[in-house]
């Protein structure tokens, strides 16, 4: 059987200072979704013809998965992380809503461009502010592969958040090690790049503190292996990750 081949695709972690320490912004994947159905996860999705466009901003080569990651999570959370052109702050608490009401369910029909939608709002994508946090590529054993970069951000102030009810059903606002203890009390499925990432993230207690160890970490792509052994499958990544682990049993996942 010939192996899939990854797609490129991006997730973005949102993050903000809470009452408790360091929270990020996840959303449950629907039931019927044909990827990660019903899993907690970080917003993301595959990259899509016009992510490239150069109207978002700085030239970089994964700027298309910079606006891809932006994208997602305006289209499946309501957070837009975008700035007035020419201006560098982030855009206000009191236009996505707004924006999202004239374009959110033409951008998800792909009637519009995510650049178009910016343009008409005189607005670019802060892509600069995405900091690397990790890059994962889905085994070759499985029929449906991506080819994915995490990346990390301070969540614009005072901007909520608010799921699509289309390719995700919920959404909140977590610790990353609150969402760890659900995960192993079996109330949320967290897939296994899912919990890695989660655990990486719990390191740090502050926005600034993640994004200082992201921009400190060397970005190491991670291609899981899928391994027979005899006391069952295990998946394998490299130690060179930085994860603390180097093998799981399957059944871990």
């Amino acid at each position: 059987m010939r192996e899939a081949v990854p797609l490129p695709a991006a997730t973005v972690l949102l993050l903000r200072d809470g009452t408790a320490g360091l929270e990020v912004f996840m959303v449950t994947r629907h039931q019927k979704s044909s990827f990660l159905a019903g899993a907690l996860v970080f917003p993301g999705g595959g990259i899509e013809p016009g992510d490239e466009d150069r109207r978002h901003g700085v030239e970089t080569p994964d700027l298309a998965a910079r606006v891809a990651a932006i994208r997602e999570a305006f289209e499946e959370a309501g957070l837009l992380l975008a700035c007035r052109r020419g201006d560098a702050p982030l855009i206000g608490p009191e236009m996505p809503a707004p924006i999202a009401a004239r374009y959110r369910d033409r951008l998800n029909r792909r009637e519009i461009g995510f650049a178009d939608l910016l343009a008409a709002e005189d607005l670019v994508a802060a892509v600069s502010l995405l900091v690397p946090f990790a890059h994962w590529i889905t085994p070759a054993p499985l029929p449906k592969r991506f080819d994915t970069l995490f990346y990390a951000v301070r969540a614009p102030e005072g901007q909520f958040g608010v799921h699509d009810d289309r390719e995700v059903i919920g959404s909140r606002w977590v610790r990353p090690q609150d969402a760890l203890d659900e995960a192993a009390a079996k109330q949320v499925r967290v897939v296994f790049a899912t919990r890695l990432n989660l655990e990486r993230l719990a390191q740090s207690t502050t926005v600034d503190a993640a994004l200082e160890a992201a921009r400190a970490r060397p970005l190491v792509t991670v291609r899981p292996e899928i391994i027979a052994t005899e006391a069952g499958s295990i998946i394998r990544i490299p130690a060179e990750a930085g994860y603390g682990v180097t093998e799981v049993a399957m059944n871990d996942d």
